[in-house]
């Protein structure tokens, strides 16, 4: 291979002056990120050399996937930031504990979003002094917990003088690559494939053999270079018996070289193949153990660099090399290895090197790679306990720990979205044992639900762990019923799923808990609200009881059932809570998504702003799709037409029930009322729990004010059946204004204000003040409309429910009165995540603390604050304290 990386880089100018492009960016402190990706042999590690010479000034941070170290979390991210450990000293205390957990420092569990920002944080203090070029070879070999870090990175570095690069073989298999700006490798064309050839063949070359050989490289630059090496000019002669792929036609060219090389030779590279950290101290050790003189040999050992860290040449070396020893040569490198690897300072390498060291089952090995398992979960590396699991069930003897292995595995796998291998290792557990049996059960739920597919439905399998275990573990039984009616909620199909546990499940006794809960789900599906609400209301009424903090999603859509705004608001606090508890990004958000919903109902608009700006914020840090229905509730009760109009639009089809939920609000607002009760309709009709109650005073509305007197008249029914099962102020209220409207009974307007006078539900008070004010101008008493109606502006001017403002502002002028214009607030100039960073600012927080908060760096939030002060004509962090309608 040529020496020269120039002669690998003929064609690849647009690269080189793309790569060149994000050094300029980053010197002038706009950093970028990008995602090389080809084919092996295609020219990604030419290029990146090319970059590190090119990145003059740049201290250049280096770290490299490795196909044996998948398993063992943070393990690149460590191997990238160990120029820069030293400053860790500098980050707060919290951000620094993170990153030390997740080095294997400290112990406890990492915060996945904490040990991003920390990273970030280490970074950017360094790019200070100079910019950094961070550069990642081999990504599709990154461990997940470091991918998600370093994708993080990536999104996150646009304000500094960063760049990060990543090389990945195609295909890939992490999905937090494929968020990133990319650029795929392509062959060479034929001009440059023949200059390649020509540069690495110096001899006179036959047109038959020339072209045979670029046939055969298919415009790949390291065969063609490769290609003349291993069968030379007599062998180009006489043709080519080489593998199918470009790949493999590679490796059988390093291969062959390995052939050639002695017996210690070729046990000293397998030893280096099988060591995916390079540590030449380790590998040294390995040797003696074997009984070879390592130094001696390594002089005359191709494809390998044995330096301060021992490097193949290409990737394709190493896996050539580890793949060309046979199964008991392999064995005994690992064995070696894990022979000299310290077991204190080191001891998940060395079980796993004793576990590829293993011809057959053996206890002891399982264990260690079991206590291996139980550090990785610690650490946050949810795809290394599933591998260790994994390999530990394959190791055990017994068929009861094996099998419990094997399930512990699977649930892992599926973790970390590894449902292939989940699935296989799930026709490896007997159900000789009924709770073993629907343990089984349940995870295929799990996993049919996450890959949308199967054979049967999730519910189906969830109700069938639940019948396997009615009589031996009803308790089990009853949480398996549960999972499947919540699964129901979610899915559809709810009917269908009760009659079958009504079947299958024994009933449970009144009371607390999942018992209780499952009894008044039961309930609700065959008999209705008012014999569920006896049997839920106490349970949902206590938002701290267990059953919540295990289904939070299920009490906020049963509380919003019974309208019980109190327990809404609570068990959308307490999974807050919990999620920031556990740093969990797959429960926060969700939380989050909550409670910015509960605010937006309470008049909160700021506060849900602030939530819904956070949880935008870590989907943009993991690369998740944000939660759209709290900014449904929001843009709805907020009345911009055409604002909403665009965020309705761009929902997808599994949002439909929220949207029309939405776009009933909004056509309310708007005094649209067809359209808000073809919407209405279509809400209530579907039957979803909690959406159809919320939808069913909108439908009201609408209908009355359509002349569409039986449809009012069945929707304040079914309104009836909830409010009064949950005996809540908020629903009564509510219902309260629903009846004032189809009957037209003055007393029950004023029921409806009485009942709604709380300061949690503003919102629905001051419509019921509006609809109350209507009905005065429409009976003719001016005078006593005017103070309902200007009560009613008031409020809903103040809240920011523009549209009903608007609405409320016309029936003043109808009475004669003209409404005070809606004096515009600091949060109509800014975007959320604008308005978030100021409302935090004016409390009083550091660029640092928000940048921690919203996963920024510190320089992308002062960014923001020079926006925020021209667009709202500021000139300091004190002026924000006092801006009406941001705190």
């Amino acid at each position: 291979m040529p020496e020269n990386c120039t002669d690998v880089l003929i064609g690849r100018q647009g690269e080189i002056r793309r790569f060149d492009a994000l050094l300029r960016a980053a010197r002038e402190g706009r950093g970028g990120a990008l995602v090389l990706r080809g084919e092996p042999g295609i020219g990604k590690s030419a290029l990146l050399r090319r970059l590190d010479e090119a990145a003059t000034g740049f201290l250049v941070m280096r770290a490299s996937g490795a196909e044996f170290e998948m398993e063992l979390p943070f393990a690149a991210l460590h191997q990238l930031l160990a120029p820069v450990t030293g400053g860790l000293t500098a980050l707060p205390a919290p951000h620094r504990k993170a990153l030390e957990i997740a080095f294997g420092l400290d112990t406890g569990t990492p915060d996945p979003f904490l040990v991003g920002v920390a990273s970030l944080g280490l970074l950017a203090e360094t790019a200070r002094e100079r910019p950094l070029l961070c550069v990642v070879d081999d990504a599709q070999w990154l461990d997940r917990a470091s991918a998600k870090a370093l994708a993080f990175l990536a999104r996150r570095v646009s304000a500094e003088s960063i760049v990060l690069v990543f090389a990945a073989r195609e295909p890939s298999r992490l999905p937090e690559l494929d968020e990133l700006p990319g650029h795929a490798l392509r062959g060479l064309g034929a001009s440059d494939a023949r200059a390649l050839l020509a540069a690495a063949v110096r001899a006179p070359l036959d047109e038959r053999v020339r072209d045979c050989i670029l046939a055969e490289a298919r415009g790949n630059p390291l065969a063609l270079v490769e290609l003349p090496a291993t069968a030379g000019l007599a062998g180009m002669a006489g043709g080519f018996d080489q593998p199918d792929s470009v790949p493999g036609v590679i490796e059988q060219s390093f291969r062959s070289r390995l052939e050639l090389l002695p017996e210690a030779a070729r046990t000293l590279v397998t030893v280096a193949a099988a060591d995916p950290i390079g540590d030449p101290g380790l590998l040294w050790r390995a040797a003696e153990h074997l009984g070879i003189d390592a130094t001696a040999v390594a002089r005359s050992v191709p494809l390998v660099e044995f330096g301060t860290r021992i490097r193949f040449s290409h990737p394709l070396a190493r896996s050539a090399a580890y793949r060309a020893a046979a199964p008991e040569e392999r064995r005994r490198a690992h064995g070696a290895l894990a022979a000299v690897t310290d077991p204190v300072a080191d001891p998940d390498r060395r079980a796993w090197h004793r576990a590829q060291a293993s011809a057959g089952p053996d206890e002891q090995v399982a264990d260690e790679l079991e206590a291996s398992a139980h550090r990785a979960r610690e650490r946050g590396g949810v795809a290394a306990t599933a591998a260790f699991l994994a390999r530990s069930a394959a190791l055990t003897i017994s068929p009861v720990r094996r099998a419990e292995r094997a399930l512990a595995a699977v649930e892992a796998k599926l973790a970390a979205g590894d449902f292939d291998t989940a699935a296989d290792l799930l026709t490896t557990v007997p159900a000789d044992e009924p709770g073993r049996a629907a343990r089984a059960d349940l995870l295929r739920g799990r996993l049919s639900f996450a890959r949308r597919r199967g054979d049967e439905s999730p519910t189906a399998y969830l109700v069938r762990a639940a019948a396997r275990l009615a009589d031996t573990d009803p308790d089990r039984s009853r949480e398996c019923a549960l999972d499947a009616i919540e699964m129901g909620l979610l899915l559809g199909g709810l009917d269908d799923v009760v009659q079958a546990v009504r079947k299958t499940t024994p009933p449970g006794g009144a009371g607390r808990g999942s018992a209780a809960v499952l009894a008044g789900l039961i309930s609700l599906v065959g008999e209705g609200h008012t014999a569920a609400g006896e049997i839920l209301r106490p349970v949902v009424a206590d938002a701290d009881d267990e059953v919540w903090a295990r289904r939070p999603s299920l009490g906020f859509m049963v509380a919003t059932e019974l309208w019980d705004f109190d327990a809404l608001c609570g068990i959308a606090a307490r999974a807050v809570a919990a999620g920031r508890a556990s740093g969990s990004f797959h429960t926060l958000p969700v939380a989050l998504a909550m409670r910015a919903t509960a605010n937006v109902h309470r008049g909160d608009f700021g506060a849900a702003t602030e939530l819904i700006s956070e949880e935008e914020a870590i989907a943009d840090a993991t690369g998740a799709a944000p939660l759209v229905y709290p900014r449904l509730h929001l843009a709805a009760m907020r009345g911009r037409r055409q604002e909403a109009l665009d965020l309705f639009a761009s929902v997808d089809h599994r949002m439909s029930l929220s949207v029309a939920w939405a776009t009933a609000v909004l056509g309310n607002g708007l005094a649209d009322y067809p359209a808000a009760l073809e919407a209405a309709k279509q809400a209530v009709e579907y039957g979803a729990v909690g959406t159809a109650g919320l939808a069913l005073p909108e439908l009201v509305e609408a209908a009355v004010r359509c002349g569409e007197t039986q449809v009012a008249a069945a929707a304040l029914t079914s309104l009836q059946e909830r409010t009064r099962a949950g005996r809540h102020a908020w629903g009564l209220g509510v219902e309260a204004c629903a009846r004032a409207q189809v009957t037209e009974d003055e007393s029950a307007y004023q029921d409806a204000i009485g009942l709604l006078d709380d300061s949690a539900l503003v919102v629905y008070r001051a419509r019921a003040q509006l609809l109350y004010g209507e009905w005065l101008r429409r009976q003719g008493r001016r005078r006593d409309a005017r103070s309902a109606l200007r009560t009613a502006h008031e409020s809903l001017s103040g809240l920011g429910m523009e549209a009903f403002a608007e609405r409320a502002a016309g029936e003043l002028r109808a009475t004669g009165e003209q409404a005070r214009g809606r004096t515009s607030t600091a949060s109509d100039e800014l975007t959320m995540q604008e308005t978030h960073i100021a409302r935090l600012v004016a409390d009083g927080a550091t660029s640092k603390e928000v940048a921690a908060k919203l996963f920024l760096s510190p320089r992308t939030v002062d960014a923001h604050l020079r926006n925020i002060f021209r667009k709202l004509g500021l000139t300091s962090r004190r002026q924000l304290r006092d801006l009406p309608g941001l705190r």
